[in-house]
């Protein structure tokens, strides 16, 4: 059997509730898994019930969690109540991140601040509670941003706060190894949802259509097969980057 089977394997995303969270759920429940789904906040509930009822109409079992994880019990209470409820977790995939464009000299201590936690903080405790608490040959995937390898102003504290990934991603596959759990991040380019657009000007969306060498904008959908293969047949790759970004940037 193929191992790109998630056939009664329980997956764990947060932030599974929308965009490509939401996409990689309602692939993955098509495929047979169980799926605990996280979402962060009243304002996301809609979107996230939506994705459940797609998880459930895929004849999967799914339940919603809702919590900030920037606080890190939180995590562990998401962590906790999935193998509750269905025994065990074989992937854990964090889609959380937040986008601030914004010059050095304008940038306010509380916004340093939150970036931080939510770039950095969660995913660092995302990764160490995976590492905790996942099956022996368990799976985890992060999400970052091809920005780490761009040269570039105005995204000091998004670029910035997702760089530490890298190495925590690194540090994880070595220490979790031993239990052959493979860790990787996926830096997309700009991906071509509203997660993108808030932030950016109609001058500065053409600028980032046209940087690729293929055009246009990262789309989730070409974004979420790749996560799927690292953590089922892709397992053999781990404590790596991967940047997917049509030739957006490179290494």
């Amino acid at each position: 059997m193929s191992r790109n089977d998630f056939k009664d394997k329980v997956v764990l995303i947060a932030g599974g509730g929308k965009n490509l969270g939401g996409l990689l759920c309602r692939d993955i429940a098509a495929k047979g898994a169980k799926l605990a789904i996280h979402y962060n906040s009243e304002s996301s509930k809609a979107e996230a019930e939506e994705t459940l009822k797609a998880v459930q109409n895929a004849g999967a079992e799914g339940f919603l969690f809702q919590g900030d994880l920037t606080d890190v019990k939180n995590i562990t209470k998401l962590f906790d109540e999935t193998i509750a409820r269905f025994g065990g977790i074989d992937i854990a995939i964090n889609t959380v991140g937040k986008v601030l464009k914004k010059p050095f000299g304008d940038t306010s201590e509380a916004e340093y601040d939150s970036m931080s936690d939510i770039n950095s903080k969660v995913a660092y405790f995302f990764l160490q509670e995976a590492g905790k608490k996942l099956n022996d040959n368990g799976k985890i995937c992060t999400i970052v941003t091809s920005l780490l390898a761009a040269y570039t102003g105005l995204y000091s504290t998004y670029a910035g706060m997702k760089a530490p990934v890298e190495h925590f991603t690194r540090a994880a596959s070595k220490e979790f190894g031993a239990r052959g759990i493979s860790v990787t991040a996926v830096a997309p380019g700009p991906m071509d949802t509203p997660f993108f657009y808030g932030q950016e000007s109609t001058d500065a969306v053409a600028y980032h259509k046209s940087a690729s060498a293929l055009g246009g904008l990262t789309d989730i959908k070409d974004i979420a097969p790749l996560v799927e293969f690292l953590v089922t047949d892709g397992w053999w790759i781990t404590g790596q980057t991967i940047f997917a970004n049509g030739g957006y940037t490179t290494r």
